[in-house]
């Protein structure tokens, strides 16, 4: 990946960039490769946020200041994916500590408006509410402070994006391993099904379902990926497919109406359709899997045709408050999101829609969840709940 989708910018490279692009959009940017890491002991100023919508026909930077600008960039998807809203949410926090200071005021209220309209951007992906629950407790450990906890929220920020890369590395060795334990006698590599867009895009680098695809593809035991469009947003055709082409990885695209053919095609084949990797939203306790719409039907049609179904999250995606699939919140979103496509009207203005953003995947459905943490093969209450308990006890 050349891209970041996430970075810090700080006050130095925003002087340099408005010395050098003077006359510029304020949200346009020629350079997109900086680690996100970098300057973190300089007061900065800016989030940086790679424009998700835009892709792949055009690279461009949007340039947030404040919580409220953070939180309406997700509510817009410019960035979008569990991981990454967390990470942005995060950023956005210390974004805010940083305008607090230097504006002044009650800067604990303000801190947690800012929390508040951050965690009102995006329902459903808990990542969101791990994430600001962490920024949280670094704001009450620095409750006495009589200026907002700035550069202690900025580290945090970073630890939690850090964190997200390591676990993706870790996701992408276990979902491979299982893969590669799953090949009958004789075969050396099949080929998977994915849905949405899962990579880097969506976390903190590599990715998660599609993290585990570019393991398995770099270990030679992946022969091509199958991408669904993923309406109405087609995350599948405009991202995840442009990662598996800069990737250079083998990959076909096609409308979600064909997955049962191609289904069908690759379990009478070698080599064929083996797995359907997906990544997660919210997972409840018993292994219930919010996710994409379309994922839950996709997981019936793998089970007709004996294709086993992946899931592939960190532990913050777990919610171990909701006993089941039924308690997870199901965003939905705009009708003119239907209505229309590509600035032009496509359906009647005055018929009913119905836009869910998820779906809930029964966990009688998932043959593997595979997070940083290790892996749980036909997920229930009983086996959710030996994995967290063990990672708690780390």
């Amino acid at each position: 990946m050349s891209l970041v989708p996430i970075r810090w910018v700080s006050q130095q490279e925003c002087a340099s960039r408005e010395e050098d692009t003077a006359g510029t959009p304020p949200d346009a940017s020629a350079d997109v490769t900086h680690d996100v890491t970098s300057d973190v002991t300089q007061p900065a100023v800016k989030l940086a946020l790679l424009d998700q919508r835009l892709l792949p026909g055009e690279t461009r930077e949007v340039l947030l200041e404040d919580a409220r600008g953070v939180a309406t960039a997700i509510t817009d998807m410019v960035v979008r994916g569990a991981p990454a809203i967390g990470i942005a949410a995060a950023y956005g926090v210390a974004l805010e500590a940083f305008v607090i200071n230097r504006e002044g005021g009650d800067w604990q209220s303000r801190l947690a408006s800012a929390c508040d309209v951050l965690a009102a951007s995006r329902p459903t992906a808990v990542n969101l509410f791990w994430a600001l629950d962490r920024m949280r407790k670094v704001i009450a450990a620095h409750a006495t402070r009589s200026q907002a906890p700035y550069e202690a929220l900025l580290k945090e920020a970073v630890r939690i994006h850090e964190q997200d890369l390591d676990d993706n590395l870790r996701m992408a060795e276990f979902g491979a391993q299982v893969i590669a334990a799953s090949l009958a006698q004789g075969e050396t590599r099949c080929e998977v099904m994915t849905h949405c867009n899962t990579g880097a895009l969506a976390t903190g680098g590599h990715g998660t379902a599609l993290g585990v695809i570019r393991t398995a593809y770099a270990q030679g035991i992946l022969g091509r990926v199958h991408v669904n469009e993923t309406r109405p947003w087609w995350q599948g055709s405009r991202l995840t497919a442009w990662e598996l082409v800069q990737e250079k990885i083998p990959a076909r695209l096609a409308v979600e109406g064909a997955a049962s053919l191609i289904m069908q095609q690759g379990a009478q084949t070698p080599e064929g359709v083996r797995w359907l990797i997906v990544g997660a939203d919210r997972i409840a306790a018993n292994g219930d899997t919010a996710n994409k719409i379309g994922t839950f039907s996709l997981a019936v049609q793998a089970r007709a045709h004996g294709i086993k179904v992946m899931v592939v999250a960190p532990l913050a995606t777990f919610d171990g408050t909701l006993a089941s699939g039924a308690d997870i919140p199901i965003e939905t979103r705009g009708a003119d999101e239907l209505r229309e496509a590509g600035g032009r009207q496509i359906a009647p203005q005055d018929i009913d829609v119905f836009n869910p953003v998820f779906d809930v995947t029964p966990h009688e459905y998932i043959d593997a969840i595979v997070t940083e943490h290790g892996v749980v093969e036909s997920p229930d209450s009983d086996s959710v709940g030996a994995l967290l308990g063990r990672a708690m006890r780390r």
